[in-house]
């Protein structure tokens, strides 16, 4: 029984989000392999041969793997799926894009946003917005796995001593091309790789005071800056931002929420950070179920408080 692992890599370095995936696969038991699909991507597979636990790199070199379109990825682990009896995918926009494909040519069905592995063909993953935990029992022959990063620790980066192994590149598979990519630069941390996020949500009122207040918190903590969906869709903050079921799975080491109700759905997205601090008026509001330190205050007179005592 081996899993096979597809990382997520920008062909120099190896995102964070394969590291969970590996303590994932770790956990079905028997061997790991990582398979690193790109161009020009040698560093990126040197660095998966460092993760622990990591016995083998499937190396697959080609131009058509340079931008991670979803249908020559999808063909690239289709030529090295009949080896594995797990393929697990990170759950982000890219795992998810292709894991259905992979599970759809195997005619298998996929096991999606695993955050617990009980079993080799037994998994635990969340429904109804968390609020349930499903176990899923499955006996096709591979297991399609997508994996939420939040539910497993990172595997070591390194440590390990793991072979590569280069493989044929698929051909381009004419069925989609790449355009461009606009790419939004910040100095702050990703989201889902922060370990401090700081959230703010609909009762800042507007975009000019969402950065008046929360970024100058942000900045004092090299925080995260999230938002609610609220915040969102009344236009305070951009979309990639957004954190909860329709935007972004965070658990970082300390959240603070400044403003956010806690919908459900914004807890979905949340509720697995190791701290979570409240701010709101409102001393009924549901974010304080979740919250380890709840400030019942105006969060335009604590949030400067703070960042002045910080």
């Amino acid at each position: 029984m081996t899993a096979l692992v597809i990382a997520e890599h920008d062909h120099a370095s190896i995102k964070p989000a394969t590291l969970n995936t590996v303590t994932a696969a770790l956990a079905c038991g028997g061997d790991v392999h990582v398979l690193v699909a790109g161009a020009n991507a040698a560093e990126a597979a040197k660095a998966a041969a460092q993760i622990a636990g990591v016995s083998k790199v499937i190396a697959a070199d080609s131009p058509s793997l340079a931008e991670n379109l979803a249908e020559n990825v999808a063909a690239q682990v289709l030529a090295i799926a009949g080896n594995y009896s797990h393929i697990l995918f990170p759950s982000t926009a890219n795992g998810k894009n292709v894991a259905p494909r992979v599970a759809a040519k195997l005619d298998v069905a996929q096991i999606s946003d695993i955050t617990a592995v009980v079993s080799a063909d037994t998994f635990e993953r969340p429904i109804y917005a968390g609020n349930a935990i499903a176990t899923v029992q499955s006996s096709d022959a591979t297991k399609v796995i997508t994996v939420r990063t939040t539910g497993f620790d990172a595997a070591a980066a390194t440590g390990g001593s793991a072979a590569v192994e280069s493989a044929a590149g698929v051909a381009d598979s004419g069925k989609s091309s790449f355009v461009g990519r606009e790419v939004t630069k910040s100095e702050r941390p990703e989201l889902t790789a922060a370990k401090i996020i700081v959230s703010g949500g609909r009762a800042l009122g507007s975009a000019e005071k969402f950065t008046e207040v929360m970024a100058p918190l942000a900045d004092k903590l090299n925080a995260g800056l999230g938002a609610s969906r609220a915040a969102v869709d009344a236009g305070y903050a951009p979309n990639d931002w957004q954190v909860g079921q329709t935007g972004k799975i965070v658990a970082p080491q300390l959240y603070i929420a400044a403003g956010i109700s806690g919908a459900i759905q914004h807890l979905a997205g949340m509720k697995d950070s190791k701290v979570i601090v409240a701010i709101n008026k409102d001393e009924e509001a549901p974010i304080f179920s979740v919250a380890d330190y709840g400030l019942v205050a105006d969060l335009f007179t604590a949030v400067p408080e703070l960042v002045k005592a910080l």
